[in-house]
């Protein structure tokens, strides 16, 4: 029941920010794009614990590591939909801990399974390049983060079929379509 649970809350509030990312880019007024960005950096933050707790349980070190090192990119998006000029040089330790939290969880992963050893081991890599250069490029405006966010869907849907994670699996692959639409949309304009 708690696994169920914790695949619904995670699903559902990682769902939502790719709903309102894409809302954000069909937005018509800056004031009304900013409000929805902050709801989508802000879910990303809720949604967040369970998706850990999740990959502790299953023993994927990378994507802990990797979904725990987003903190500083989701906060540096949510600052930077909530103010119109941001400055990330005033935030660089943000980024620090970030690439700290990628070497640590590779490590912890590496060691735990004896080196790359297994097939979730390297959905794990999908999972954290996508996950990170896309919230990195997001949280900077760039378009090319939802490309980025695509590599991680994939990754997560089939990490998440292995294990036997169903709810999450559906989940990742509807954000897809969310994040192609977010994606089209900002590159019409």
């Amino acid at each position: 029941m708690l696994n169920l649970l914790l695949q619904l809350w995670g699903g559902a509030f990682y769902l939502l920010n790719k709903f309102f990312f894409s809302r954000a880019e069909r937005a018509v007024s800056v004031q009304i794009q900013q409000s929805r960005l902050i709801l989508a950096w802000s879910c990303y933050l809720v949604g967040l614990p369970p998706w850990v707790f999740i990959f502790i349980s299953e023993r994927n070190w990378i994507a802990a590591a990797v979904e725990s090192s987003g903190v500083p990119a989701m906060i540096m998006g949510l600052i930077a939909a909530r103010q119109e000029q941001v400055s990330f040089h005033q935030h660089v330790w943000l980024d620090y801990l970030a690439r700290l939290m990628v070497v640590v969880g590779l490590g912890l992963s590496f060691y735990d399974f004896g080196g790359l050893t297994t097939l979730n081991q390297v959905w794990e890599l999908g999972v954290a390049a996508g996950f990170l250069v896309g919230t990195y490029l997001l949280a900077r405006q760039k378009a090319q983060g939802y490309f980025w966010l695509v590599v991680g869907n994939i990754s997560a849907a089939a990490l998440m079929m292995r294990q036997g994670y169903f709810v999450l699996m559906a989940q990742q692959l509807l954000s897809l379509l969310l994040v192609a639409d977010a994606y089209w949309v900002r590159k019409r304009r």
